[in-house]
């Protein structure tokens, strides 16, 4: 899965923008962003990087974050989508 797979995916399963930015950060959120040696995955609190791994894929960060946002979906919400096994 890419970025372009990964935006796609995350709005077919109705997943609201504010929890998250891909390609890039922003505050109060959870985000996918390059960086000088592949990917990482972080909250973005204010000025700071909460949880940060890094990946030197693409394809890895995106299941990252797409994991990321369905346990938080879980947790708001009450609601998912299946986990592929």
């Amino acid at each position: 899965m890419n970025t372009k797979e990964l935006k796609r995916f995350l709005k077919e399963h109705l997943v609201p923008s504010k929890l998250y930015k891909v390609g890039g950060h922003h505050k109060n959120r959870i985000c996918l962003d390059k960086t000088k040696n592949g990917w990482a995955v972080f909250f973005q609190d204010k000025k700071d990087r909460i949880g940060e791994i890094d990946f030197v894929d693409e394809a890895s960060a995106c299941d990252k974050m797409k994991d990321e946002l369905r346990k938080l979906m879980e947790q708001m919400y009450g609601i998912t989508w299946a986990v592929a096994k």
